[in-house]
């Protein structure tokens, strides 16, 4: 490896499968970051062209096809199924780990964990067939739950529905849950874009205590609960110093709090060198889906309810017209029980020490 002013570039004399592999993730950075304002730039340039009339049906189309993101989406088996997303997995590589079969009679809310930078463990995961998630998981249609802006722009929304992936906004978790029958998996990045500003390596911090929607919503639907955890999702990309009170901790939580979305400050390597550049690193995620939770329908669940669901072992809640706070904050507590329980049982086995434990906020 050459080193020239402090970078340290790859070799020239690399395997065409790690090349491609490098590609594979590099092109997905891309998409999650700028794929968006390049297509609604494409489509307005199209306006000045003898093409014009590309642009102009797809407006029609794109307002009659509004509301798709929020009623299921529109997934594309054969775009889960490129092969760049096995090159995307072996990259890292990322791993799914099944700990305890999901019935396919039953719908069910996956918490994921940790956010990370740009969620690659969950895309990876949930968004494509890479990992085989229907094959360790026959008769359950996973479904990733990403913020709406994904969806706004032209193009950009139809290769991210592609995937399975659907609007965040409550309308369309509700839809998902009461219109598309059993055998569904919402695949939540719970933490949020908060969350994404504590992805440093080594870091285990999540944005959990106050989370508490999703456990309402699966009291109000009867869905089971499960804890997922992507060990080493936050050692893919390195982020600029920003502790609590800095001044850009506090510009950062400002955008999150009004855009919806965070701007983390982060690089990894090149596509050619090893030192900076917009690549994650090459570090194993290993993503491991816990048992699940089973959860009985709760008209309007209570604080309790959420909050015993949040930490402690899997219970049973009975059906409650008008469910309390306090049995809101029951469920809450209880779920992160669980997702604690599955972080010690596997954090030895996937790389971490005895040291090592979830800091919760």
């Amino acid at each position: 490896m050459a080193r020239i002013l402090g970078v340290e570039f790859a070799p020239i004399c690399i395997p065409i499968r790690r090349r491609l592999q490098t590609f594979a993730v590099f092109q997905w950075t891309l998409s999650f970051l700028i794929m968006g304002p390049v297509c609604l730039a494409l489509m307005v340039c199209l306006l000045f062209t003898p093409f014009y009339a590309i642009p102009l049906f797809y407006s029609v189309w794109y307002v009659y096809d509004w509301h798709a993101t929020e009623r299921g989406g529109r997934r594309w088996c054969w775009v889960r199924n490129w092969q760049i997303w096995k090159y995307f997995r072996d990259y890292f590589p990322v791993k799914l780990l099944k700990t305890s079969d999901l019935d396919p009679t039953r719908n069910y809310i996956l918490g994921v964990h940790p956010h990370g930078i740009m969620c690659d463990g969950a895309f990876c995961n949930f968004a494509t067939e890479a990992t085989g998630f229907s094959k360790q998981f026959p008769g359950i249609t996973p479904y990733l739950i990403t913020i709406n802006y994904q969806f706004y722009f032209p193009l950009h929304r139809e290769y991210f529905m592609s995937g399975g992936t659907c609007s965040c906004s409550l309308s369309s978790l509700k839809y998902i849950l009461t219109k598309k029958g059993t055998g569904n998996a919402l695949a939540l990045i719970v933490g949020g874009a908060y969350e994404s500003l504590e992805a440093n390596p080594g870091q285990l911090v999540l944005n959990l205590s106050r989370r508490k929607g999703f456990i309402r919503l699966a009291l109000e639907h009867g869905a089971s609960l499960v804890p997922v955890f992507s060990f080493g999702e936050n050692d893919i990309f390195c982020q600029a110093n920003n502790p609590h009170g800095s001044r850009l901790r506090r510009l950062q939580v400002l955008v999150a709090k009004y855009a919806g979305f965070a701007m983390p400050i982060f690089y990894g390597r090149g596509v050619f060198n090893y030192t900076f550049g917009l690549v994650p690193y090459r570090k194993p995620i290993t993503t491991v889906v816990g048992r699940p939770i089973d959860v009985d329908k709760v008209e309007n669940p209570s604080t309790d309810q959420i909050d015993k669901l949040h930490i402690g072992r899997p219970i049973d809640v009975d059906k409650v017209e008008n469910p309390s706070t306090d049995q809101i904050d029951k469920l809450h507590s209880s779920y992160i029980e669980s997702l604690i329980e599955l972080f010690e049982e596997y954090k030895i086995e996937c790389g971490l020490s005895d040291v090592d434990h979830l800091v919760i906020e």
